[in-house]
C-alpha cells in the first residue's frame, strides 16, 4: 500500500504541476495557479500520515517505509527547484517568456552553481535522515529497523557524493576555452 501511495503522490505532483501551469499560462489565472501549486505539499503530508499509521498499526518497518521518508525528503529539498525549472521552460515555450537561464559553464560561477545544487540535495537527504531517525525512534529498539538504517546509509552516501562533486568544481574549475585570434 505504501508503494502505491508513493507512486500516486508522484503522479499527483506532476498532475498538480501541469494543472497549475495550465491555469497560469493557458487560462491566465495566476492566483488560482498558485493555489493549485500550493496543494502539492499536501501529498507529502498524506504520505507521512499514512506511513506513520501503518507503523502504528504494527507493520514491520521495511524498505517501503524508508522509501516514503526518502520521497518526502526529496520533495522538500528538490520540489521547489523542480517546479521553478519546469515553470521557466513552460513560460518560454508556451507563453513567450524569456529563455531559461542556463547554468554557468566555467570557473567560480560554475562552482557556486554546483554548491547550490549540492545544498538542495543535502537538504533533501537531511529531511529524509530526520524522518528515518524519527521512524527508528517510533518503532523502538525492539523492532526490525535494519531497512531504515540502510536508507540512512544511502542518504549519507548521497550527501557525500554531492559534497565531492561540488568540491571538485571548486578545486578543479573548468576553464573557458581560449579564443583563437
Amino acid at each position: 500500500m505504501i508503494v502505491t501511495l508513493i507512486v500516486a503522490c508522484e503522479i499527483g505532483f506532476w498532475v498538480l504541476l501541469a494543472a497549475g501551469l495550465a491555469l497560469r499560462y493557458v487560462a491566465r489565472m495566476p492566483r488560482t495557479s498558485v493555489g493549485v501549486l500550493l496543494c502539492e505539499p499536501l501529498l507529502e503530508v498524506v504520505l507521512f500520515v499514512v506511513t506513520a499509521m501503518d507503523l502504528k498499526n504494527g507493520a514491520e518497518p521495511d524498505w517501503k517505509h524508508g522509501l516514503a521518508a526518502v520521497y518526502i525528503g526529496f520533495s522538500v529539498g528538490l520540489g521547489h527547484s523542480t517546479v521553478t525549472w519546469v515553470d521557466a521552460r513552460v513560460a518560454h515555450r508556451f507563453a513567450g517568456g524569456p529563455p531559461p537561464v542556463k547554468p554557468p559553464r566555467y570557473g567560480a560561477a560554475r562552482a557556486a552553481h554546483e554548491w547550490r545544487t549540492a545544498a538542495r540535495w543535502i537538504l533533501a537527504c537531511a529531511v529524509a535522515l530526520a524522518l528515518l531517525q524519527g521512524a527508528v525512534w517510533y518503532v523502538g529498539a525492539d523492532g526490525n529497523i535494519g531497512s531504515l538504517r540502510m536508507w540512512q546509509q544511502k542518504m549519507l552516501f548521497v550527501i557525500g557524493l554531492n559534497l565531492v562533486i561540488a568540491l571538485s568544481y571548486t578545486l578543479f574549475p573548468k576553464k573557458a576555452p581560449a579564443l583563437d585570434r
